[in-house]
């Protein structure tokens, strides 16, 4: 296999900002892949020529970061699953000299859920109705979740996103308009934070929650990475809940990319361990 056939890489961000860069390099590294993960940001009126030219250059796949993830799919040759469900893709894959795209945001959430419980017959309440939503809805669906409960304060964009997950997957949704500090039902059996609430540099921003409502026996994830553990976390911990940070996803799904691309499963600990050191983690 020549060089240019082992390249991968990532559309949008610069690189100082994007630890996924960092995070998968040391996958490779650790695993003496001969592969490169090259950043490359990139102009939306730029990213027909990006495509062409990972194409030209023979690129294993690379990921795309907003504002990609719903144009990129004119410019790919077919989509995964869930990437058709949900219409955003994160991750092309050259398969066949074809290059189709997948989502590994929500299974990346997904495979971090399960280390802790399996969401399958399981009831969900998740904030937000955003592109994170959206990867984490359907991933859920498709794994069985029972009923999933969309909790979002623009009322378009949360119906939008309950009617399709009730149309194009199993799970049974609804929508809840976030007013006020909004109380979990005591069925609820996991609980997302798949919003920016609390994200650097807003790290004292707080979810309209009631804390109370929280009880011991619920999972409580977060999306957030920096910081990884957010008020949300540590409130939740404090009442007794499993707490599930947003490392776990950010790693997973490099993890299913870096699988995709290459066909190697990768130590997922060395990449947790390059995010630790990224953002500190003690």
């Amino acid at each position: 296999m020549d060089f240019l056939s082992q390249l991968t890489g990532s559309f949008a961000q610069p690189a100082a900002e994007n630890p996924t860069v960092a995070m998968v390099e040391a996958a490779y590294q650790h695993h003496g892949l001969p592969w490169r993960y090259l950043n490359c940001e990139v102009s939306p009126e730029n990213l027909a020529d990006a495509v062409r030219g990972a194409r030209a250059m023979g690129w294993a796949g690379f990921n795309c970061s907003l504002p990609h993830k719903v144009a990129v799919i004119d410019h790919l040759d077919g989509l995964g699953e869930s990437a058709a469900i949900m219409q955003a893709v994160n991750c092309a894959v050259r398969r066949d000299g074809k290059y189709i795209g997948e989502n590994t945001d929500g299974k990346g959430f997904l495979q971090s859920l399960k280390e802790t419980v399996d969401p399958a017959g399981k009831n969900m309440v998740m904030f937000g109705a955003g592109g994170a939503a959206r990867a984490i809805g359907v991933e859920t669906a498709l794994a069985g979740l029972a009923s999933l409960t969309v909790v979002n304060r623009s009322e378009e964009r949360g119906r939008e996103l309950t009617a399709m997950l009730n149309e194009r997957t199993p799970v049974e949704a609804e929508f809840v308009l976030w007013q006020g500090d909004f109380a979990v039902p005591p069925s609820t059996d996991i609980v997302v934070n798949a919003t920016s609430i609390g994200l650097f540099p807003d790290v004292d921003a707080r979810m309209a929650l009631d804390l109370s409502s929280l009880q011991p026996a619920m999972v409580v994830a977060d999306v957030i990475v920096n910081p990884p553990s957010t008020h949300l976390i540590r409130d939740a911990a404090q009442r007794g809940c499993q707490v599930i940070d947003g490392i776990g996803m950010l790693v997973n799904q490099g993890v299913i990319g870096v699988k995709y691309w290459t066909g190697i499963d990768v130590d997922p600990a060395v990449m947790r361990a390059k995010i630790e050191e990224i953002f500190q983690v003690a």
